[in-house]
């Protein structure tokens, strides 16, 4: 079966930096687009990046784009959010997700119902 486990998460402060990587096993990682999502107390599990398949097409939502960065190593079946200039909102329960189909649209990239597996969560705080 499908397994993602990320890390990376933890406490940092306003401005600091900080780097998640998810590693995937169960299928053929080169083969599905890998997206992240956040989820904030009280709040719905918003879309945040993606990756194509190749890595050479990336998406962002508009409030992390020019912080955050995506990418992935499909020989080590990985991919990363590199995380900068971190602010207070950022505050967040980050999720690593594999897609369901293996040629997404850039518009369903970004969409939550197009992620078939998902990882358990790792914890960011940013603090001011």
């Amino acid at each position: 079966q499908v397994q993602l486990v990320e890390s990376g998460g933890g406490l940092v402060q306003a401005g600091g930096s900080l780097r998640l990587s998810c590693a995937a096993s169960g299928r053929t990682f080169s083969s599905y687009g890998m997206g992240w999502f956040r989820q904030a107390p009280g709040k719905e599990r918003e879309f945040v990046a993606a990756i194509s398949r190749s890595g050479v097409s990336t998406y962002y939502a508009d409030s992390v784009k020019g912080r955050f960065t995506i990418s992935r190593d499909n020989s080590k079946n990985t991919v990363y959010l590199q995380m900068n200039s971190l602010k207070p909102e950022d505050t967040a329960v980050y999720y690593c997700a594999q897609s369901g189909g293996s040629n997404l649209s850039s518009l369903l990239m970004k969409v939550k119902g197009s992620y078939e597996y998902w990882g358990q969560g790792t914890q960011v705080t940013v603090s001011s």
